[in-house]
C-alpha cells in the first residue's frame, strides 16, 4: 500500500482526533492482513469476542493518545 493518506496528526477537534484514531486502527489491520476475503472470513470470530473487542478498543485508545499529544490536547486552540 503505497498511497499517501496520512499527511498530519493535527485535527481541529477531539472528535476528529478520535475518528483519525479509528482510521489508523482500521488501516493497521488492512496493512497486516491485506486479503479482504480473509478479513471477511475472520470477522465473525473477533466481532463476537469480548477479548478481541477490548483489544481493538485499546489500540484505538493508544492511537488517540498519540493524536491528542500531537494536538497539544486541544488546549492551545
Amino acid at each position: 500500500m503505497a498511497d499517501l493518506w496520512l499527511t498530519s496528526l493535527i485535527t481541529n477537534t477531539p472528535q476528529e482526533g478520535f475518528e483519525l484514531a479509528i482510521t489508523l486502527s482500521r488501516r493497521g489491520v488492512k496493512y497486516t492482513q491485506p486479503d479482504v476475503e480473509t478479513l471477511k472470513k475472520l470477522r465473525p470470530d473477533y466481532a463476537n469476542s469480548a477479548d478481541s473487542l477490548t483489544a481493538a478498543s485499546q489500540v484505538i485508545a493508544i492511537h488517540f493518545q498519540t493524536i491528542a499529544a500531537a494536538n497539544g490536547y486541544w488546549l492551545n486552540k
